[in-house]
C-alpha cells in the first residue's frame, strides 16, 4: 500500500512514477476524502474534548445546586453529532483503503516505462546449444525415458498437471534438495509453511482484492477474515510471518526460505509451444525471502539475484538476467530482475525466478514495523523475494540443454549424487 501522506504531499510526483506502469490515475476524489477525513478528525476531537471536560463538571455543579438541565442538553446532542462523525469517518476511511488497496507499487527510480517490450537483458551466461542432431523437445524427452507421464497426471487432476515417474520424480527431488542445501550453506533459515491461507495473508502480499480469481479458494465465501485459499507461492505465507509486529533493528536482515508445491488457478494461455511444463496449476518451488531495513534492501536484492543466478550456473543452463519494465513487474514489486533459462525447443528464453524488493509497500499493509536502536522510533520494514528455484521450466531445460542423440539425458554433476546415476535413460 502506498503512503498517502506521500500522495497528499506530492500527487504529481506519484501520478508521474505510477504512470510508468498504469495508463491513467487520479487522486482528486482520494484527496477531497483525505482532507475531509482530517477536518472531521479534528471536529470530532474538539467534541470529545468538550464532552469530556463538561461530563467532569456536571458532578460537581449538581452537587452545588446548580441547574444543568441545558448541559445535558448539549450532552445528548454531542453524542449524537459525536456518533455521526465517527460513522462518517469509517466510511471516509474505508473508502481511502479501498483506493490505496487498489493501487500498484511505485517503480523504483532506475525502472523504465512500458511493457516487456522495454525488459533490458543485462547479461547471458553460457553457450547455447548446438546440436549436430535434431533434438526432441521435454515432452517428447520426458515421455520416452518415462520420467512424466502427462496423459495420467491430466486424468487424475485435468489439464495443466502432471505426474514424475521413476527417475523424474528422482530429478525433481534432487533439484529441490540442491536448492535447499544451498540456501542452508547461505545461512537462510527453513520453513515449512501451510498451505491454505487466509485473507489477510492475501491482502498483505498484495495479492488480494484484485486478484482473488487467481487463486483457488478454500470456501466460496466473501473476502474478509473467514476466506481461506491455497499458496499460489510461499511468499505469500512468507511475507505474513511477521505481519503485525515490530522487530528490533540487529534483528534486520531476516533471510528465510520455504519449499511449497504452488497452485495457479490462472495458469495463462496456452501456445503450442508452452504445452508439458512450461504452464500448469501445480509445481514445486523454493522460494527465498528477505526483511530489511530501507538502506540496505537495494544490497538484498543484488544478493537474492546472485544468489538464484548462481543456482542456475550450477546446474551448467544457459541464461539470461532480464531487468523488468515497470508494466511486467508484478503489483505488489518496485524493482524486478528475471532469471530465464533458454528451452531449444522454443528458441526463447523462460524465466525459473523473480527476484523482487518490494520496498515497503507489503510491509504498510501488513503493518510490519522495527524500531531504529538510537532514537526508538518505528518505520516499516521492505520485504524482498526471488525464487530460489522454481522447477517447472528447470527440469524442461535439463532436458533439452543436456540432451543426446541416442534420446538419453546426461544429469547435470552437481545432481548425481542425489540422483545417483550419470545418464537417464530408458528402462
Amino acid at each position: 500500500m502506498l503512503d498517502i501522506n506521500r500522495i497528499r504531499n506530492n500527487p504529481e510526483e506519484v501520478k508521474k512514477a505510477l504512470l510508468k506502469r498504469i495508463d491513467h490515475i487520479d487522486f482528486s476524489e482520494l484527496l477531497e476524502w483525505d482532507s475531509e477525513r482530517r477536518k472531521l478528525i479534528v471536529e470530532n476531537d474538539e467534541k470529545k474534548a468538550r464532552r469530556n471536560k463538561v461530563s467532569d463538571e456536571i458532578p460537581r455543579l449538581k452537587k452545588e445546586g446548580i441547574d444543568i438541565t441545558g448541559l445535558l442538553t448539549e450532552m445528548k446532542t454531542l453524542s449524537v453529532l459525536i456518533k455521526e462523525n465517527d460513522e462518517r469517518l469509517r466510511n471516509l476511511e474505508s473508502k481511502i483503503n479501498e483506493f490505496l488497496s487498489a493501487l500498484p507499487n511505485i517503480p523504483a527510480d532506475d525502472v523504465v516505462p512500458g511493457g516487456k517490450e522495454n525488459n533490458q537483458v543485462l547479461r547471458y551466461w553460457g553457450q547455447k546449444p548446438d546440436f549436430d542432431f535434431e533434438p526432441k523437445d521435454h515432452v517428447e524427452l520426458a515421455t520416452g525415458l518415462g520420467l512424466i507421464d502427462y496423459e495420467r497426471g491430466a486424468k487424475i487432476g485435468g489439464n495443466g498437471f502432471w505426474v514424475y515417474t521413476g527417475d523424474g520424480a528422482l530429478l525433481e527431488w534432487a533439484l529441490l534438495n540442491y536448492f535447499i542445501q544451498e540456501h542452508i550453506k547461505d545461512g537462510y533459515i527453513f520453513m515449512l509453511p501451510p498451505h491454505i491461507l487466509n485473507y489477510q495473508c492475501g491482502y498483505t502480499a498484495g495479492q488480494f482484492p484484485k486478484f482473488m480469481d487467481d487463486v483457488y479458494k478454500v470456501e466460496a465465501v466473501e473476502a474478509d477474515e473467514n476466506m481461506q485459499f491455497i499458496l499460489p507461492t510461499a511468499e505469500t505465507a512468507l511475507v505474513n510471518f511477521h505481519r503485525g509486529e515490530i522487530l528490533k533493528e540487529d534483528e534486520l536482515p531476516k533471510k528465510y526460505f520455504a519449499y511449497t508445491p504452488c497452485y495457479r488457478k490462472e495458469a495463462g494461455s496456452y501456445r503450442t509451444e508452452e504445452r508439458g511444463m512450461i504452464r500448469g496449476h501445480q509445481f514445486n518451488k523454493v522460494e527465498m525471502f528477505q526483511y530489511t531495513t530501507p538502506e540496505t534492501s537495494d544490497m538484498a536484492l543484488d544478493e537474492l539475484v546472485e544468489k538464484a543466478e548462481k543456482l542456475v550456473r550450477g546446474l551448467g543452463l544457459y541464461h539470461r538476467v532480464t531487468k523488468l519494465a515497470a508494466k511486467d513487474c508484478s503489483a505488489s514489486m518496485g524493482k524486478t530482475f528475471d532469471i530465464e533459462v533458454f528451452i531449444p525447443s522454443m528458441n526463447d528464453f523462460k524465466e525459473v525466478s523473480s527476484a523482487s524488493n518490494a520496498y515497503d509497500y507489503q510491509a504498510r499493509r501488513g503493518n510490519m514495523r522495527f524500531r531504529r536502536s538510537e532514537s526508538g522510533k518505528t518505520e516499516f520494514v521492505h520485504t524482498l523475494n526471488a525464487s530460489g528455484l522454481a522447477t517447472s521450466r528447470i527440469l524442461p531445460a535439463i532436458l533439452e540443454q543436456y540432451q543426446r542423440k541416442d534420446g538419453t539425458v546426461v544429469v547435470p554433476e552437481v545432481l548425481r549424487p542425489l540422483v545417483g546415476k550419470e545418464i537417464l535413460e530408458k528402462k
